[in-house]
């Protein structure tokens, strides 16, 4: 029960007694059944802790475990949640309502002369609008604008994610609204000290579509502070220089072999110059690596092993538990796999991605399969640090490709985040200088955007948000068939406006100059 839980829980966070003590997006777990006892043992940069588990159960999500000390008699309890928020039913909406009645005194005070309606946070699953977000209408005479807040008790996921919903919310209210009444624009309430990514995608919507107004409200001192969303800041992104895989691999060359032993076909990534990982149709199951031996300043190799944050040493005692693994692995995750088995559902975009990477050119003809990075740790967007593949024309012009295989209603936002990040580096011509497209002279011009997503499992909303994205970011949304993992196959393409209007320019406008010259 706890590795099948714990291998889908990557973003899962543990508490003991009510109280956070490990986050499992930076931290490490192992389970053993030495001595007839289950053992947790949990551990990061900041602590470690070992926990006998004497009872279990799943509920509402979360892995609820009846816990022992080492050295303690009296058990305690440890709780496994897989989201980020873990207040009560009563205390969100308890925190929601008084945040509705904050933001309403606030937008009386600061902006008189308009009059604010319909400010609710009522569920509205048909247009996909849950209780966090606080919606309403500023409206004076014949203008108005749409009003969507968050309340600073929210996780930073649900607070980045505020944009998507403000602008549907947009989109709705002037669709909706009297005709005779404008909706100019929207103005977006986040907590004080959280809109930088908010302000940095704000930069790349489309002006002229809406007046994009953003400020931070400090609920405690009750204060509006008005945030500039045409001063991008300080672009929170660093990128890692590209390793020299032909000498990574050599270096990693014994503990390749043992691992190819056993699954020849798996796929061998290199993170570091320190680091391997071997990968099964995108599931991340053993890495090898340099560690420090202990009492010296030597460093040897070891294979560690493991699916999520779970890791093992590799030595002779587990070595059939590694065998097992990777037979298991083998078994489960193929294209007609058992559905049911934990297995097979976990990280079906790198599934994806390992397709895709195999083949870029399936997506489309022109995307050169010879200049192709995926997961490059370079960039800090959202929730996430890597990029899911960067890739170029066969014109060398670079093509960010996000991925999703299932749907997700952030798709173009968040392809957004990662294409802002490529583009800053690109203009200042950091991918060659640290080591990427060796050989090869890039393109000047802005990088392409690529969205990627099984056909049924497009969100809805996703046409309206990339109606207001900005013009001058050339998108594509490819919609490929839902037996992907038979083999990409794209059902549709559909593109930007700016990019129609660049073909039509190429194609149409040569045989209108030919047709004036033979007139």
């Amino acid at each position: 029960m706890l590795q099948e839980f714990l291998g889908g829980s990557r973003h899962a966070v543990v508490l003991e007694d009510g109280a956070r003590i490990f986050d499992l997006a930076d931290s490490k777990y192992s389970v053993s059944g030495e001595y007839n006892k289950c053992l947790l043992h949990l551990w990061s940069a900041e602590r470690n802790a070992v926990r006998r588990i004497l009872d279990a159960e799943v509920r509402n999500g979360s892995l609820r475990l009846m816990v022992q000390k080492l050295g303690h008699a009296r058990p305690s309890k440890l709780e496994i949640c897989r989201g980020q928020d873990h207040r009560t039913p009563t205390a969100r909406r308890v925190a929601r309502s008084t945040y509705q009645q904050q933001l309403r005194r606030a937008l009386e005070r600061h902006f008189p002369g308009f009059t604010t309606t319909k400010l609710s946070n009522a569920m509205d699953l048909e247009r996909s609008f849950g209780p966090i977000y606080t919606r309403g209408i500023l409206r004076q005479g014949r203008t108005a604008f749409a009003v969507l807040g968050v309340n600073q008790q929210e996780t930073q996921a649900s607070i980045d994610a505020a944009l998507t919903f403000a602008i549907l919310w947009l989109d709705i209210c002037r669709n909706s609204e009297d005709q005779r009444v404008l909706v100019e624009g929207v103005k977006l309430f986040l907590p004080a000290g959280t809109s930088a990514l908010t302000r940095e995608r704000l930069a790349h919507l489309h002006r002229d579509a809406a007046k994009w107004q953003l400020y931070e409200f400090d609920q405690r001192h009750d204060e509006v502070v008005a945030i500039d969303c045409n001063d991008r800041g300080n672009i929170s992104t660093r990128l890692v220089r590209c390793p020299d895989e032909t000498a990574v691999l050599e270096r990693f060359a014994d503990s390749i072999h043992r691992v190819l032993s056993l699954l020849p076909e798996c796929e061998v990534a290199v993170l570091s110059t320190s680091e391997v990982a071997f990968r099964w149709r995108g599931l991340e199951f053993a890495c090898a690596r340099l560690a420090h031996e202990g009492g010296s300043f030597r460093s040897s190799q070891e294979i560690v092993f493991g699916i999520g944050a779970e890791e093992r040493v590799l030595d002779e005692r587990n070595a059939n538990d590694f065998t097992h693994l990777v037979h298991a692995l083998r078994a489960a995750r193929g294209a007609q796999g058992a559905r049911h088995q934990a297995l097979w559902r976990l990280h079906p975009e790198r599934w994806l991605e390992s397709l895709v990477v195999r083949d870029i050119s399936a997506l489309d003809e022109k995307l050169d399969h010879g200049c192709l990075y995926s997961q490059v740790p370079a960039f800090s967007a959202s929730d996430r640090a890597m990029l899911d593949v960067l890739t170029t024309t066969r014109e060398r012009r670079l093509v960010v490709v996000e991925l999703k295989a299932d749907e997700d209603i952030h798709l173009p936002l968040q392809g957004l985040d990662y294409w802002s990040r490529v583009q800053w580096h690109h203009a200042r011509g950091e991918f060659q200088r640290y080591g990427y497209f060796p050989g090869r002279e890039l393109s000047p011009e802005d990088p392409l955007l690529f969205l990627v997503a099984p056909t049924l499992h497009i969100h809805p909303a996703t046409d309206t948000v990339l109606r207001y994205i900005s013009p001058d970011i050339e998108w594509t949304l490819i919609g490929i068939d839902e037996r992907w993992r038979d083999g990409v196959r794209v059902i549709f393409r559909k593109r930007s406006a700016t990019r129609n209007l660049a073909h039509w320019q190429r194609t149409l406008q040569p045989d209108l100059a030919e047709k004036a010259c033979a007139g």
